[in-house]
Order: structure tokens, then C-alpha cells, then sequence
């Protein structure tokens, strides 16, 4: 593989006349620091047709697609659809089209300015306010780590009877899996994901065939209810929802791997980028949509309105699910979609901690380091939990990892719209004011829940 970093400082170099750059323009220290596989990946030519220019883009949405759908999603999503049937379906929708809108913005500043949100925020906050921001990153990757650790664990558990503590150690192996992959290229990790992407698809498609779903509910579960805010449980669960499905971590990798195009750097060029990128991960984001949905769906109708309605554990409907739907297939899919859920975040988790650390630190660590360290953190309480307290505290377990990633939302959620929002920064690819308005009420919205969903724990 050349050197990407040369390729981009000279790219900038060269096309430094056309146009104005960003104020936030990465310096060349800064383009050594991006992850393997910068700029490594070709774009077609103006002269091309917009099909093989759309394809060229395709893939980084996908992987930050993966953190939507990741084993904390399932629990949350299950608790909701086998306690309150479909009303958290409308969460689902407005937490999904809320990533919507936070990958499109963390694409643009990627793109813009070739510079990650990590070192962005190196770049132009003190180092106190970047130590606290970095330790806030670094405990929501190891309270998405905490997820994946379980959700691999159950799924081996389920599909081939292994413990949930050797199948937690287990889980450490795929560092392996990252290195090996990164060793490819980065087509191979995204074709990778998007392989697992699509077993994870097939697998519910066939799993709401057999549930037959009403479509009238699912209609009026899209439509939201006043219940959301009156019932503290519905409001907990919709909280933890919003906190799997919009991942802080993912800010921060998409900004980074949107950079691994080769395309012009020229102002022409980056708002073409844009333009396929945000296209790219609204398609993706829609993907887990359907996901997420289906999870909460299929509980609705197996557990909703009956005495399993109060389930909350993954392994619990991974036995009920083939009996009650009369789907004997049903269990299985469900467990090796889990798996491949799980497998699938370790990657994305993976570099985005790599980013990040190199963002915010300037530190460089290799794949395997950073992810045996990660991991280790994330299985220390898995362990202790699962020797003191069993399966049903792992359940648990896996509920507040999702709450504690809610928590985390504000500091990554807020820098990212403080640099999009301004021209001084942004240059003239700073958002317009409407979308910088909806942008600044979603980030309030998001600090709001969270300072609710405090209150309810500690009062």
C-alpha cells in the first residue's frame, strides 16, 4: 500500500489554488496519524456514471451502521417490544432519523476539513477540556464494548452450548480478526461487514414472515404517544434505546473513514464527497432502521399481552421465540444474527478507539494492543457479574451499558455541531442556519433525556 499520507499532503498541495480551504484543514502531522487505508481507495472521474461514483463511496456508512444494530440495541429493543408491544417503535424512528442527521454532519466535517472530530477537538479545545472528552469517548467504547462482549457471549452460549464466561474469553479473539482484515485493505473490511450485515438482514426478514406481524400496529406504533413521557419505565427503556442507537464512538470514525476515498481535494470535489457520503450512510442508517424495528416487532408479537411479557433476557426468547411463533428455524436465526451483530462491532469498535486515542493523545498503539486492552476492560465486569449474579445479571448488565452510552451522547454530540456550525471553522462548507437550529434542538433534546433519565436513577 503507498503512502497514503504523502498522496494527501501533496493532493492539497497541488489543488491548493482552485479554492478556499476550511480554516480547520489538516496539517500533514495530522494526515500521518489517519488510520490505514487513507485516501487508498479510487474514485472514478467526473466522466463516469453515477452508479460506479455512488459505489465508490459505498461502505463507510455501512460500518457505522453496524453500532445501530450491535448486541445492546437487541435488549433494549426486546424489553421495549415484549413490555409495551410497538409504542417504542416511534423512538426507534426518531432516534434513527436523529443519526441521520448526526452521521451526515460528522461525514461533512471529515470531508471538509481532513480532520477527524478527535483531532479537531485536539486542534482548538484546551487539553483539560480535551482529557475530560477523551475519557468520556473512551468509557463509551468500553460501555459498547461491555455489549458486544455479552451479545458474542450469549450467542455462543445459545448456539453451541459454551459458557458465558469461556465464551466472554473467547470474544478477545477476534483482535485477530481486526489485524488480519486491516492487513487486506479496507474494501475487505467493509465487504466483510456488509456480508454480516446481510446475514443479519435475511435472518429477520425471515423471522417476520413467521411472526405475521399486524400491519395496523406497526402503522400506530410509528405515531408517538404521551405514555412516553408519563411512564417512567417507557421512558427508561426509551432513553436506553436512544443511547444504543446513537453511538458517540460512531462520530468519530465516520469523520475519520469517509477520508479513505481518493477523491479531489478541491472545493468542488469535497462537496461531491459530501454528497455520496451522507447519501451513503442515510441508506445504511435505514438498514438499521429495518433492524431494529424487526427486533422490536417480533417481540411485540411473541411476548406482548402474554405471561412473557415482563422477558428480558436475550437467552430467555432465544428458547421461546421457535415455540410461540411455530417457526422452528426461528431460535437459530435469531442467535446467529446476535453473532454476527457482535462480530461485526468488535471491528468498528476496534478503530474507532484508534482514532480516537490517536485524535485526542497523538498516541499510536497497534490493533491487536488496543483492542486486547479494550476488551480486557470491557470483560473484567462481565465476569464478576456473571460468577456473582448469573445470567439474569448479565441481562442487566447489558440494559445499563446502553444507558451508560446515553450518558456519553452530550460529549461527542455537542463538539461535532460547534464545528459545523461555524464559518470561521467550516469555511464554506459550514451547515446552513435551519440545519444548524435542528442540529443544536436535537443535542438539547438529547441532554434533556439524559438529565430526565438521571433523576429517575438517583431520586
Amino acid at each position: 500500500m503507498r503512502n497514503d499520507s504523502q498522496s494527501y499532503t501533496e493532493t492539497v498541495a497541488t489543488n491548493a489554488h482552485k479554492g478556499p480551504k476550511p480554516f480547520l484543514q489538516a496539517t500533514k502531522e495530522e494526515a500521518t496519524r489517519l488510520p490505514e487505508g487513507f485516501a487508498s481507495i479510487r474514485v472514478p472521474s467526473n466522466h463516469a456514471s453515477w452508479f460506479r461514483r455512488f459505489l465508490a463511496f459505498v461502505g463507510p456508512g455501512y460500518m457505522i451502521s453496524v453500532g445501530y444494530m450491535d448486541p445492546g440495541n437487541w435488549a433494549t429493543d426486546l424489553q421495549g417490544g415484549a413490555q409495551f408491544g410497538y409504542t417504542l417503535l416511534t423512538v426507534i424512528m426518531l432516534s434513527n432519523l436523529m443519526a441521520i442527521l448526526l452521521q451526515a454532519l460528522s461525514a461533512r466535517l471529515g470531508i471538509a476539513t481532513g480532520r477527524d472530530l478527535a483531532q479537531a477537538c485536539r486542534a482548538y479545545f484546551p487539553p483539560a477540556l480535551n482529557i475530560v472528552l477523551w475519557l468520556a469517548c473512551e468509557i463509551a467504547i468500553i460501555a459498547c464494548d461491555l455489549a458486544e462482549v455479552i451479545g458474542t457471549a450469549v450467542a455462543l452460549q445459545l448456539l453451541f452450548g459454551i459458557p458465558l464466561i469461556f465464551g466472554a474469553l473467547i470474544s478477545a479473539l477476534d483482535a485477530f480478526l481486526v489485524l488480519l482484515l486491516m492487513n487486506k485493505g479496507f474494501r475487505y473490511i467493509e465487504a466483510f461487514i456488509i456480508g454480516l450485515l446481510s446475514i443479519i438482514a435475511l435472518c429477520f426478514i425471515v423471522q417476520l414472515f413467521g411472526a405475521q406481524p399486524s400491519t395496523l400496529n406497526i402503522i400506530k406504533g410509528f405515531v408517538p404517544s404521551s405514555d412516553l413521557i408519563t411512564n417512567k419505565q417507557l421512558l427508561y427503556i426509551g432513553i436506553g434505546i436512544i443511547g444504543a442507537t446513537v453511538m458517540p464512538h460512531n462520530l468519530y470514525l465516520h469523520s475519520s473513514i469517509v477520508q479513505t476515498r481518493n477523491f479531489e481535494r478541491t472545493p468542488s470535489g469535497r462537496r461531491d464527497a459530501i454528497r455520496w457520503a451522507t447519501l451513503d450512510s442515510t441508506i445504511a442508517l435505514m438498514l438499521a432502521l429495518f433492524i431494529n424495528a424487526a427486533i422490536l416487532i417480533v417481540a411485540a408479537v411473541a411476548f406482548h399481552g402474554t405471561s412473557h411479557q415482563g422477558i428480558t433476557e436475550i437467552g430467555e426468547a432465544y428458547h421461546l421465540l421457535s415455540p410461540i411463533l411455530g417457526l422452528g428455524i426461528a431460535s437459530t436465526l435469531f442467535a446467529t444474527a446476535l453473532l454476527a451483530a457482535g462480530t461485526n462491532s468488535t471491528i468498528t469498535g476496534t478503530l474507532a478507539g484508534q482514532i480516537i486515542m490517536e485524535g485526542f493523545l497523538g498516541l499510536q498503539m497497534p490493533h491487536w494492543a488496543r483492542r486486547l486492552l479494550t476488551r480486557s476492560l470491557a470483560l473484567l465486569p462481565v465476569i464478576l457479574v456473571t460468577a456473582l449474579y448469573g445470567d439474569k445479571g448479565v441481562g442487566e448488565l447489558l440494559i445499563f451499558s446502553q444507558i451508560v452510552l446515553s450518558m456519553q451522547l452530550p460529549f461527542a454530540v455537542i463538539p461535532l455541531v460547534l464545528f459545523v456550525s461555524s464559518r470561521r471553522k467550516m469555511g464554506e462548507f459550514v451547515i446552513s442556519k435551519r440545519i444548524s437550529a435542528l442540529s443544536w434542538a436535537v443535542s438539547i433534546i438529547i441532554i434533556i433525556l439524559n438529565i430526565k433519565l438521571l433523576i429517575g436513577l438517583f431520586i
